[in-house]
């Protein structure tokens, strides 16, 4: 279809560096792409401070109202397990309604549940805000809006893309961890939470003024590949969601990965993200160190799993999901012997390592879904990180339930060692898929 000439201008203003088109060489300038990129990663990263709070608050909440960990650690399951399950459906939302305004109610929902919590007296109302609202907020701006947003805006750097977007959650991790400590320990938990609110709030007007649907509707090709027209707004979402996933549950490679993606949330948010300050505290660690310690893994998933992404681009994404499961496995093995009531160098150690490792699963496993799923990619995507979720879930709530039957949390250490072994193995017997398009132009 012809376009104007002001959107043909445009097209070639915003060319990537060193790409030329029939008008003379591109001028140098900042693709808009990237500038939705970084509006992504600050929206994660605001609907991310949720995730620092569970594991500090398990503590305080039964201190103050006698709620057993495991009535606490089924809260934060709900809000895991409704999170994973909203992925999905959010990203065929924002095909039909655009990514603006599904994020914009995700923040605000994220908001009402971390405010509604500040007056809560009873463990259902727990059940409701942490889990029911903020399960709903945060799935819908989950691993899947990342997704939509690198396979709408990117053709080139995809993987490494991918990378960046998912390190944001570990950013806000880096940045409301040992905030959120603090405030715990100095003022108690009612303002921690309403820290949490703010953050969601803040973000909104950056997603309204600054994010875009699609690059055509600034009159823009994609960074990296050719114009192409923006599709008409998808109807029947929910589905379009339950199809897609009728027809990749078909095949063999769904099931792979999502029994190694449910091992990762198992081994990641479930265990150490929800469980990992509590345990540290029953070997006399104070609160405000583990946290600081959770926080420190933050920095090293940014590395790591920007890393992971410029890898991916280049490597077999089967090979390095088995060997980044492997290795958290044997960490974990070897955490029980690690928990003191000081931090030492073998802690260290391990903290480093384990960020290195944390979310290095994501860029593999999407490149993965692409190579199989192609367009219904990110849809197929949302129920792989569905079942991530659900793994994060169970751990979240046994291992509450554990630690209040043993009185430890080392069964649970051991327990999702054996786990990441396993699935190391699940990702060498995925086959191959057919080669993603334009994947040489990630290349280099």
């Amino acid at each position: 279809m012809t376009q104007t000439t002001e959107s043909a201008a445009a097209r070639d203003e915003d060319r990537p560096a060193g790409r030329t088109s029939s008008r003379g060489p591109s001028r140098l300038r900042i693709h808009r792409a990237w500038i939705v990129a970084v509006v992504t990663f600050v929206t994660i990263i605001g609907g991310a401070a949720f995730n620092s709070l569970p594991g500090l608050l398990i503590d305080p909440l039964h201190t103050e109202f006698g709620w057993s960990r495991g009535e606490i650690g089924l809260a934060v399951s709900i809000d895991m397990a409704l999170y994973g399950l909203t992925a999905p459906f959010a990203a065929a939302l924002m095909d039909r309604f655009g990514i603006r305004r599904v994020v914009v109610v995700a923040l605000s929902a994220v908001a009402a549940g971390a405010f509604a919590s500040v007056w809560m007296t009873a463990s259902w109302q727990l059940m409701i805000y942490w889990g029911l609202l903020v399960g709903l907020g945060t799935g819908s701006m989950a691993l899947a809006f990342s997704a939509t947003v690198t396979n709408r805006w990117f053709v080139a750097r995809r993987g490494l893309v991918t990378g960046i977007l998912t390190a944001a959650g570990a950013s806000g991790q880096l940045i409301f961890l040992p905030l959120c400590a603090w405030i715990v320990e100095e003022h108690g938990w009612r303002p921690a939470s309403v820290t949490v609110a703010l953050a969601a709030l803040v973000v909104v007007p950056f997603v309204w003024l600054l994010m875009r649907d699609h690059p055509a509707d600034v009159g823009l090709a994609p960074y990296g590949g050719a114009y192409v027209e923006k599709p008409a707004p998808g109807r029947g979402a929910a589905a379009r969601t339950v199809r897609v996933l009728v027809d990749a549950a078909r095949t063999g490679p769904f099931w792979l990965l999502a029994g190694t993606f449910a091992i990762c949330g198992a081994s990641t948010n479930g265990l150490i993200r929800t469980h990992f300050v509590p345990s540290a505290h029953d070997h006399g660690m104070p609160i405000t160190a583990a946290a600081s310690l959770l926080a420190v893994i933050g920095v090293f998933d940014i590395i790591g799993t920007v890393f992971s992404g410029w890898l991916t681009d280049r490597f077999d994404a089967r090979r390095l999901l088995a060997v980044y499961y492997a290795l958290r496995g044997v960490s974990l093995l070897f955490l029980p012997m690690l928990m003191a009531p000081a931090v030492h160098p073998p802690m260290v150690f391990f903290i480093v390592f384990y960020g290195l490792d944390w979310v290095a699963t994501v860029p593999p496993t999407l490149a993965l879904c692409r190579e199989h799923y192609g367009e219904d990619s990110a849809i197929v995507f949302g129920w792989v990180l569905a079942s991530h979720q659900v793994g994060a879930a169970l751990v979240a709530f046994l291992g509450g339930v554990a630690r209040d039957v043993f009185g430890s949390y080392d069964m649970v250490w051991y327990t999702s060692g054996a786990l990441c072994a396993t699935a190391a193995l699940m990702a060498l017997v995925i086959r191959r898929g057919r080669e993603p398009s334009g994947a040489a132009d990630g290349v280099g």
